[in-house]
């Protein structure tokens, strides 16, 4: 079973058919809402963000508002410090298009905080360039937003922050995001976008698989697309949650219904999983589901979100 980086360019795993020819790889960024109960998954970029926020403002509301003490004393023990983790990828990873994004989602997050002023944000980019264009795309929207990078953050910049976004972090810097979030405590931390594979952190030593295990995933969405003989059907792997209570959500694989009960844009949960599935597991979920309605599955593609697309204006390549 290949493993593969969600977050990075898609890449097609075959299994074996009568056909040895390759697929070209195909690029389809539109996904539809679902009818049922469930989670919907995002039908354009703006509801990606829209989501997110949702996640972001019901996560948040508690600890904002009910801070924890900064030193435990007899009567209570050092308690959890609230981490969150937002995955929305992008097609367009460029720096401009990430801090376009960033600025979106964390400039018109609604939390409502006790007395007048809105929560300060602190935003760590992980590198000057990164940095650069941040200050270009947030210095032209109104916001209570404080961009610096991590390698020159200083405490003074963590005190007067609610919260603090570690935007595009990479996998070298986590021991200086594991020494900023411990000063932090405890006050909230955020991954935004991690640019390490979910599969990767099983190989992370010093601890720092478990403390990247420690950031509870509020919101994040992956389009996928399987490919039979004769049919090809979308899909995502979504988990969205909505009302702050992070144990009542879990992960959903949802996909295109199909034949006779295929209606525009509707999509119905094909499994659920209480924690993050590996790839392996959507893939056999995906596998057995096309083997049902056909002989021979020839691929299953993961793809990136459009949330780039409507950014830098470029179409998806057929």
């Amino acid at each position: 079973m290949l493993a593969f980086n969600l977050l990075n360019s898609p890449r097609t795993i075959k299994t074996p058919s009568s056909s040895s020819s390759s697929l070209p790889p195909t690029q389809t960024y539109f996904f539809v809402s679902c009818a049922l109960s469930s989670p919907s998954p995002p039908s354009s970029r703006e509801e990606a963000i829209s989501q997110a926020r949702t996640s972001l403002s019901t996560t948040l509301q508690k600890p904002l508002n009910n801070p924890l003490p900064s030193l435990p004393t007899r009567k209570l023990k050092k308690q959890k410090q609230p981490r969150f983790r937002v995955e929305i990828p992008l097609l367009d990873d460029s720096p401009s298009s990430l801090a376009q994004l960033a600025a979106e989602l964390f400039s018109d997050v609604l939390i409502i905080k006790k007395g007048s002023k809105p929560p300060c944000i602190l935003i760590l980019w992980p590198s000057p360039a990164l940095l650069q264009c941040a200050h270009q795309v947030f210095d032209a929207m109104p916001s209570s937003v404080v961009n610096s990078d991590v390698a020159s953050v200083i405490p003074e910049q963590l005190g007067p922050a609610d919260f603090v976004v570690f935007s595009a972090p990479e996998r070298t810097q986590l021991e200086e995001i594991r020494a900023i979030t411990n000063a932090l405590y405890p006050k909230p931390a955020i991954l935004f976008n991690p640019k390490w594979a979910f599969e990767e952190e099983k190989d992370f030593g010093g601890g720092l698989g478990s403390f990247v295990g420690s950031f509870d995933v509020v919101y994040s969405f992956m389009g996928l697309e399987v490919r039979g003989i004769l049919s090809k059907r979308k899909g995502v792997v979504l988990r969205f949650v909505k009302d702050g209570v992070l144990s009542g959500e879990g992960w959903v694989v949802m996909v295109e219904e199909e034949g006779e009960q295929k209606k525009k844009g509707e999509m119905r949960v094909v499994s659920r999983f209480k924690k993050r599935p590996s790839i392996g597991e959507v893939e056999s979920v995906l596998y057995n589901l096309m083997a049902a309605n056909s002989p021979v599955t020839k691929s299953v593609k993961f793809l990136r979100d459009l949330a780039s697309n409507a950014v830098t204006g470029k179409k998806p390549k057929q």
